[in-house]
């Protein structure tokens, strides 16, 4: 079975499993209500959400009306908690790589992932075996941290910043250097792949896909001012971008 597996290393399952159970987080205040907006309606819809994790999309899914709801990860510590946690009679989890889709015998409605292609090397290929996965009119509907915070590769700080520690701006370098990115977060040597805007949607084009919309991540004033150690640098770029794509042939 091919792919990172970043998530069943102990130290950073139990820091992300942390972080999700906040109240205030950056997946339950950014990236799911932008996601969940970009949906169709999901009733009667079979569903593949690929990289499940924890399970609380396929979950949403199968409260807003999904016929069915398949979710896969690589991931045992993640499944486990899915499993446990997240449950629906409508709801099958299996251990399976993004890589390895191709081996599912069965044809969707719509297709989920949520911040799980920066770990692809290929994402061309992927975006061409999910296609394949899907029905006629139907749709993608994904998020991945954005190009500009994928560009990073931690050998300088991600803002420049004032004496006092408030930042002015991001730092942005090596952005058009598409590849691999190893840096220290959380655990060391964590790994992600960076890809500009402009990879990203020709490979959904070239797959067939036709692009009909993309989000970038957004939070309001309020909330930067009253979480700034947490949401305030999300004024000076984007976290997560979203595409919203349909299989037209």
């Amino acid at each position: 079975m091919t792919g990172q597996n970043i998530y069943d290393n102990d130290a950073f399952f139990e820091n992300y499993q942390k972080s999700r159970s906040r109240e205030v987080n950056f997946n339950d205040c950014i990236e799911t209500p932008i996601l969940l907006a970009m949906l169709p309606d999901l009733r009667g819809k079979k569903i593949l959400d690929i990289g499940c994790g924890m399970g609380q999309h396929a979950k949403q899914y199968s409260d807003m009306g999904a016929k069915s709801v398949l979710g896969i990860d690589l991931s045992e510590k993640m499944l486990a908690y899915a499993k446990a946690h997240h449950s629906a009679a409508n709801i099958v989890y299996r251990r399976m790589a993004m890589e390895e889709i191709e081996t599912i015998p069965d044809t969707f409605d719509l297709v989920t992932s949520s911040l799980v292609f920066d770990y692809v090397e290929d994402f061309a290929g992927l975006m061409r075996k999910i296609h394949r996965l899907m029905k006629k009119d139907a749709e993608l509907v994904f998020s991945m941290s954005h190009p500009i915070v994928t560009a990073w590769d931690g050998a300088y700080d991600r803002y420049t910043r004032t004496e006092t520690g408030e930042r002015l701006y991001a730092n942005l370098r090596n952005y058009c250097q598409e590849g691999l990115r190893k840096v220290d977060w959380v655990v060391n040597g964590y790994e992600c792949y960076h890809r500009t805007v402009s990879t990203l949607i020709n490979a959904i084009i070239r797959a067939g896909f036709v692009l009909e919309e993309c989000q970038e991540a957004h939070i309001s004033e309020e909330m930067r001012n009253r979480y700034p150690a947490l949401f305030g640098g999300t004024i000076h770029r984007p976290e997560f971008i979203f595409f919203r794509c349909r299989k037209s042939d």
